[in-house]
């Protein structure tokens, strides 16, 4: 308890808080850039923090670390383009609402949620640090390998009523995020002796061509502005209600981003679709996620930011980072001399509760920054999209080119961004095919793994075993509402597209 108020006090200084919120700001800014994320924002401080004292540059770091899944849902809500890999499952119901002339709401709703997932992610892990060590080290490979099945077990939420495609669409997905070479064996696959092909295509590639590269032709086609309404319709206010009045939904989400935030390996990407997912299960209506559902947006904005202060479990303990951003962060604690590890609860504690009351703080920082940005920037759905499309287009081409920085990139974009268009205009579910690309090396690398140690001793592991009746159960629970809404005669799901 000394070092939790000790590090509050350090955290009240004029020059801790200035860097803090100048890290908020930089966040912000790379937030709202779509395609860009947290790798990329990270990545463009370590250079700064060479020769700063620690406990600033430390302050710089949380404060980016924080606030990008806040920022990003701009233009995941506002233009249907993922913000960054966290993003992804916030375009599902957060841009029809833009549609609708609700940008406002849905953004209101998402920085609600995201403040609200930020907190609570401090919180659990300010409470889980003592008890964190034997906690992670009780998920070994067999029982990633059953997580990242559980986010392939969603493909049938996604899906709606067309689950056949979503299937097909998920192996599709899984082909994609196979190209390269093998993380078992030592050989390459699909690359067609392309050497570009040779390291497999980026994640953020993949995710602008299913997403922005469609929406971009269709709104340039149609020759309209985002908004289908010439007003802007319901404020933010609007969407602070929404999250309140579901509060237990954004509370069981946090708490999803936070169990997936602190697994090693599984990552960010997946976290904002197994919470999208969980919230369509648990629904009782699924009619309207899709078309502009709130749940759709409160469910994976939650989830993505409560996912930063478990994540910060496994990269202070053990210095195994558990996302993109995080092996960034990893690198900047040790060009400031920290030596993440379990001696971190001995010898740096107070830089550990340095980090979540910084955390905590740099949520609350984010969320207001974003509320005061979110009625004047909402005002560009309002604009004819052709004055915003070059805008766009060169965003995304800036966005994609940063990936390897070749030609290749370029060209990748424009084979996803087709695929996408093709995906879009026949109906095929596209999230289905990007979760089956997120989860292609966790599924095969962690199955590997499993079956060298364990042989086929692995499917007896109490862990596997109550991870895998949750994935029948959820199965189970799919099938038997598709059954009830066919015989009810009203068409259900949400839409695939």
């Amino acid at each position: 308890m000394d070092a939790f108020f000790q590090a509050l006090n350090g955290l009240l200084t004029f020059s801790h808080m200035s860097f803090l919120i100048g890290g908020v700001l930089l966040g912000l800014c790379v937030g709202i850039l779509p395609g860009l994320g947290g790798i990329v924002g990270m990545t463009i401080l370590l250079p700064v923090i060479y020769g700063m004292d620690p406990h600033d540059a430390f302050a710089l770091l949380i404060g980016m670390v924080a606030v990008i899944p806040t920022s990003d849902t701009f233009p995941s809500v506002m233009m249907g383009i993922p913000g960054s890999s966290a993003s992804q499952a916030t375009i599902m119901d957060g841009f029809p609402l833009a549609k609708k002339g609700e940008a406002a709401r849905a953004l209101g709703a998402a920085f609600t949620a995201s403040l609200i997932g930020g907190l609570i992610g401090a919180a659990v892990l300010t409470l889980i640090i003592p008890i964190a060590r034997p906690l992670v080290l009780a998920f070994g490979s067999p029982e990633l390998f059953m997580l990242a099945l559980l986010g392939m077990s969603m493909v049938g939420v996604l899906s709606g009523d067309k689950p056949i495609k979503g299937i097909l669409a998920a192996g599709l997905g899984l082909m994609i995020g196979a190209v390269g070479d093998a993380p078992a064996v030592t050989e390459y696959r699909y690359t067609f002796e392309i050497d570009y092909l040779m390291d497999g295509i980026p994640l953020v590639i993949v995710g602008l061509g299913l997403f922005a590269f469609p929406e971009i032709i269709d709104l340039l086609i149609k020759g309209r502005a985002i908004s289908e309404k010439t007003e802007l319709g319901k404020g933010w206010l609007d969407g602070v209600k929404d999250a309140l009045k579901n509060k237990f939904l954004i509370l069981r989400c946090s708490i999803i981003g936070v169990i997936v935030g602190f697994l090693p390996g599984l990552g960010g990407s997946v976290v904002d679709w197994i919470a999208y997912g969980h919230v369509v299960q648990t629904s009782k209506d699924r009619s309207r996620f899709g078309k502009g559902d709130i749940r759709g947006v409160l469910a994976p904005e939650s989830a993505n930011n409560a996912k930063e202060g478990g994540g910060l479990i496994p990269t202070f303990l053990f210095g195994i980072p558990g996302s993109g951003s995080m092996a960034v962060f990893l690198g900047g604690l040790l060009i400031l001399g920290i030596q993440p590890g379990p001696s971190m609860l001995t010898d740096d504690i107070d830089l550990v509760y340095t980090a979540i009351w910084s955390l905590a703080l740099a949520n609350v920082f984010g969320a207001g920054f974003s509320i005061l940005l979110s009625k004047p920037i909402t005002r560009l759905t309002l604009v004819p999209f052709n004055y915003l499309a070059p805008f766009m287009i060169l965003i995304i081409t800036f966005a994609s080119y940063q990936a390897t920085q070749s030609w290749g990139d370029l060209i990748a974009l424009i084979g996803m961004g087709i695929l996408g268009w093709l995906m879009k205009q026949y109906s095929w579910p596209r999230p289905a095919a990007l979760i089956g690309y997120v989860l292609a090396g966790n599924l095969e690398t962690y199955l590997f793994i499993s079956v060298q140690r364990y042989g086929f001793d692995w499917f007896g592991r109490p862990g596997v075993i109550i991870l895998g009746l949750i994935i029948i159960g959820s199965i189970v629970a799919s099938v038997a509402y598709t059954q009830k809404i066919k015989k009810a005669g009203r068409p259900g799901g949400q839409n695939a597209a």
